[in-house]
């Protein structure tokens, strides 16, 4: 019985990391185009960069989690 519950908890974790790669590409993006329209940027040059940041971010995120899935694996 532990050990399916180990895997259910992978699992879990693994459905988790696309909803939390979303929220964080989603969250820089609304900053970057706030900051575009404070700064009245025709160019949406804030915008595009901090989306960078954040898919930068979360892929940076999506390694360290499965790293430390494979790390507790063994």
């Amino acid at each position: 019985m532990p050990e399916n519950k180990n895997q259910f908890n992978k699992w879990l974790a693994l459905i988790n990391i696309p909803i939390q790669m979303g929220i964080v590409i989603f969250v820089f993006s609304y900053f970057g185009k706030w900051l575009d329209e404070q700064y009245g940027n025709a160019d949406n040059t804030y915008t595009k960069i901090v989306t960078l940041i954040g898919v930068f971010l979360a892929l940076y995120n999506v390694i360290r989690q499965v790293n430390q899935l494979n790390k507790n694996d063994k």
